[in-house]
């Protein structure tokens, strides 16, 4: 979807920087409307429920966006063994990231997301055969040593809340490395398509292992709507913003989703923040920044 929208003219240099970060910040309210979606549905559908109906909504929005774009000549079954694993991990890991944000504080679910980068690093390297530099093992321990801080094993009780946030991470890791795998071979509006597609129907097959599948109140359809709405366009944005401006200025912007959920739970859920999480949070933050430099300093 994102590679078929045109640019008319590129922005000067000047006004990369303000264009990229105001991209983000749709990045950010896309990623902050979905969290308080997700946590306003939780009582009445359950993670498999959420994401067959925001995947079925993804998949409208997608064929339009194709048939609108004149992309369907994009759209094939090239490499759906790569396809098929990219949504098995993705899939996995949105429910057990859904999962988080209905049992524990939205600051801890996003600071812990925040170290899908740093799995993917050591990922990399046995999937994809990427070298672990030396900033690539100090980005890695930074980030474990914020999991430690954030999770405090030992001090405070390991919810299944807890564990599901680390585990998303990790499953989004793997979702990076079929990603990236993908796009070698793969038009951008095959993969955000059959990714709609795929999630439909694993989330719908999951959720009738019980027999009921339930339909989304007339309450709780206006949030499923946001739900599918925001999962498109939170990376819409990112990758607009990617390409007006290198990514060594546009990530850093991502990092506000971190301050942004912890005041909106704290204001919206009366959620607590402790200096534990900022102490970690800003350590995982910090293991990405030091990626992310490093990887610029390769490709200059």
């Amino acid at each position: 979807m994102t590679s078929a929208t045109e640019i008319p003219a590129r922005p000067s240099s000047e006004a990369r920087p303000v264009i990229a970060a105001a991209w983000m910040m749709g990045a950010v309210a896309s990623f902050t409307f979905m969290a308080v979606a997700g946590r306003a549905v939780s009582l009445e559908l359950d993670t498999f429920e959420v994401l067959g109906w925001r995947s079925l909504m993804g998949v409208i929005v997608m064929a339009l966006v194709i048939t609108f774009s004149g992309l369907w000549k994009t759209v094939n079954l090239h490499r759906f063994d790569l396809h098929l694993s990219r949504n098995i991990f993705h899939f996995a890991a949105q429910n057990l990231w859904f999962y988080a944000i209905f049992t524990i504080p939205l600051a801890q679910v996003f600071a812990l997301e925040f170290t899908a980068p740093l799995w993917a690093l050591i990922l990399s390297r046995a999937f994809l055969g990427e070298r672990l530099s030396t900033p690539r093992i100090v980005a890695a321990l930074l980030g474990f040593i914020g999991i430690l801080l954030v999770t405090r094993p030992g001090s405070v009780p390991i919810t299944p809340g807890l564990i599901s946030a680390a585990c998303c991470a990790i499953g989004f890791a793997m979702t990076y490395v079929f990603t990236k795998k993908l796009t070698t071979v793969a038009h951008t509006a095959s993969i955000l398509f059959w990714m709609t597609v795929l999630q439909a129907v694993f989330g719908f097959i999951c959720a009738g292992i019980d027999g009921d599948i339930a339909l989304p109140s007339l309450a709780a359809a206006p949030w499923v709507a946001v739900i599918g709405v925001t999962g498109l366009t939170a990376h819409f944005c990112i990758t607009c913003a990617l390409r007006v401006a290198p990514a060594t200025l546009v990530m850093p912007f991502d990092f506000l989703r971190l301050p942004v959920i912890a005041l909106v739970g704290l204001l919206l859920f009366d959620e607590p923040v402790s200096l534990f999480l900022i102490a970690g949070a800003a350590l995982i933050l910090g293991g990405n920044y030091v990626n992310i430099k490093s990887a610029a300093g390769r490709s200059s």
